[in-house]
């Protein structure tokens, strides 16, 4: 199915809070708190939203009856936290990896960003990471849809903090600029999530890996959502777990909502629509919700 220009996703939507049930909700919010220097920006909905200044950048909601998520499950590979500057980065970096060196799980320079990877108490990922200025991204043409070029190039932590770690950034953590860049699921099949994610919603192709990974955007940029099968190859609809909640995504108007509605009422997928906001799950029951405004 080919998606015409009119049934795409706005070019300015933005990523949003991202909901994760938990278990421990002191533990969770206090490495979140500790380790990230994200704030409490209200008690609401059962629990806490935690970012920077009035942005929101996760929804911590109590829910202690659920297990943990098996590694193999689809759900969340990790919750992607876009910094302004390298100063920034590299102060979440060194207040992360101070606050639990355990949790540090990788880093990488992927060409158009550069990244480092952590993992909550609960096993949830998050990445840190700066963008690159887009005028440095470099782009593909030549192949059957425009491609931007990343891949996972060495990235040394000590290196990346002697260069760009400074007292100012430090002491400025919690009042620097963060908010969700972008969002990485676990899923069963990049073919299905193509169609769900392209085809049907409106997202854009910008990258593939041999059938393992899929990344999609609006408006040019690297990647908005991912979904990879490394470590769920094959899996079915996800249990009612601890983990990923909600995806939040913004768009600005009602209208666009409203398009969405139409692409999947014809798409026969499910979903409840307010008139500014609508619900509805992805092919392996990660629940999603696109918000105006």
């Amino acid at each position: 199915m080919n998606v015409q220009v009119n049934d795409r996703l706005p070019a300015n939507l933005a990523m949003g809070t991202v909901m994760l049930r938990v278990g421990d909700l002191a533990k969770v919010s206090g490495y979140y708190r500790g380790a990230l220097g994200l704030e409490v920006i209200a008690e609401a909905d059962g629990g806490l939203y935690l970012g920077r200044g009035a942005v929101p950048v996760v929804h911590l909601a109590p829910a202690p009856g659920l297990q943990v998520a098996s590694r193999g499950e689809a759900g969340l590979f990790h919750t992607a936290i876009l910094f302004e500057d390298r100063a920034a980065l590299a102060a979440a970096v060194a207040s992360a990896a101070q606050y639990d060196p355990t949790a540090f799980a990788g880093s990488a320079d992927h060409l158009v960003s550069e990244a480092f990877y952590f993992t909550d108490p609960e096993g949830n990922g998050i990445e840190l990471y700066y963008d690159r200025p887009r005028d440095a991204w470099e782009w593909d043409n030549t192949g059957a849809g425009r491609q931007v070029k990343m891949a996972s190039l060495a990235l040394s932590p000590q290196a990346y903090l002697r260069e760009h770690l400074t007292e100012a950034a430090l002491d400025g953590l919690r009042g620097s600029a963060a908010a969700v860049g972008h969002v990485h699921l676990q899923v069963g099949d990049t073919a299905t999530a193509e169609a769900f994610y392209v085809s049907t919603l409106g997202f854009e192709r910008t990258a593939g890996f041999h059938g393992q990974a899929l990344f999609v955007s609006a408006g040019g940029y690297h990647h908005h959502m991912a979904m990879n099968v490394w470590n769920s190859r094959g899996a079915g609809p996800r249990r009612d777990t601890l983990g990923l909640g909600e995806v939040l995504i913004s768009v600005p108007s009602a209208d666009d909502v409203a398009g969405l509605a139409d692409r999947l009422k014809t798409a026969g997928v499910a979903s409840h629509h307010t008139g500014a906001e609508l619900v509805f799950e992805d092919p392996w029951r990660n629940r999603l919700r696109v918000a105006a405004g």
